[in-house]
């Protein structure tokens, strides 16, 4: 190992915008299953395709449109 390194032409990490937060959410057992299902025949983790979805809304702008009945 060197005694000092030199930084100074260093570059940003172009992946650091793209970091993640963890947090608790309350979803219905349905939904979950539903990923679940959608996970399981695109060999994508429910968890990145539940994120997929809710960044895929974000970026779209997606307004909701709930009727309740």
């Amino acid at each position: 190992m060197r005694e000092e390194y030199d930084f100074s032409k260093a570059k940003k990490n172009p992946y650091v915008k793209a970091q993640k937060r963890q947090i608790t959410i309350n979803l219905d057992s349905s939904v979950i299953d539903y990923f679940k299902t959608q996970a399981e025949t695109s060999g994508i983790p429910y968890q990145t395709l539940i994120n997929l979805y809710l960044r895929d809304c974000a970026e779209e702008k997606k307004k909701l449109q709930i009727s309740w009945q």
